[in-house]
């Protein structure tokens, strides 16, 4: 009965955890640029003398998905989609680099360019400083050129170019912030290729239809292993009023 209760809290204790990943995925699946996460588990066969009937689930890995969200047209000029692989390279406050796929962007009190969440968006050269009274256009190679508001009508001069990256996808890593990093804490080197798409956002590529067929399916197992435990706690009561009786 012991083997029972252990074999059904391996199987609780892991079906939890893919609910829970399933909910975070779920919760972010408005965010803009959110990649998917997968909450992968495999079953180690027991060693023992006796007959192999029994498996304990254990951690493999959790993955993300890296297959590309909608397209969602805002017209925002300072909106930008990462059009296929591809990232945007930000600075964390340490002076780090970090990737993103979310191109919400914004012009901080400094006249720097920076993501909705605050961080610094890098530039071929570092941070791309905005003149104030000044139209923003983004190139599709992430060229940023501003148009004066006064003076000569469409002069356009380009002030940077956005850092576009797209290093190996087995190299990134996602941090508690949701941003990407490399493994090794290195800056990936700029990718000409990589283009991106002005007036629009990239949206969360979480299929939520999926994800609550899927959020059910874990609910019902979890469900059956808790039933496990207490089918193992009835037994192990009624073998003790045997024994009671007999003594």
């Amino acid at each position: 009965m012991d083997r029972l209760i252990y074999t059904a809290m391996t199987g609780a204790k892991h079906v939890f955890m893919q609910q829970a990943g399933t909910a975070n995925n779920l919760a972010n699946a408005s965010t803009v640029g959110f990649k998917a996460q997968e909450h992968r588990f495999r079953a180690v066969p027991i060693q023992s003398e006796a007959m192999p009937t029994r498996a304990f689930v254990v951690d493999a890995s959790v993955a993300d998905v890296f297959d590309e969200g909608p397209l969602m047209f805002t017209g925002r000029n300072l909106d930008v989609a990462v059009q296929g692989r591809g990232w945007l390279a930000v600075r964390l406050p340490d002076g780090s680099e970090a990737y993103t796929r979310a191109g919400s962007l914004d012009v901080n009190v400094n006249g720097e360019l920076e993501t909705k969440s605050g961080y610094t968006v890098q530039g071929d050269g570092g941070a791309i400083t905005i003149p104030p009274d000044n139209h923003i256009e983004i190139g599709p190679d992430g060229t940023v050129s501003i148009i004066q508001s006064y003076g000569t009508p469409n002069n356009v001069n380009p002030v940077g170019r956005l850092k576009l990256v797209n290093p190996p996808e087995g190299d990134l890593v996602r941090g508690a912030d949701g941003l990407f990093r490399l493994r090794n804490g290195q800056a990936a080197p700029v990718d000409e290729n990589v283009k991106v798409a002005s007036g629009a956002l990239e949206g969360s590529n979480v299929n939520v239809t999926d994800a609550m067929v899927n959020l059910i399916s874990l609910s019902r197992q979890f469900e059956m292993q808790i039933k496990l435990l207490q089918t193992a706690d009835q037994n192990a009561q009624r073998a003790n009023q045997l024994l009671s009786l007999s003594s």
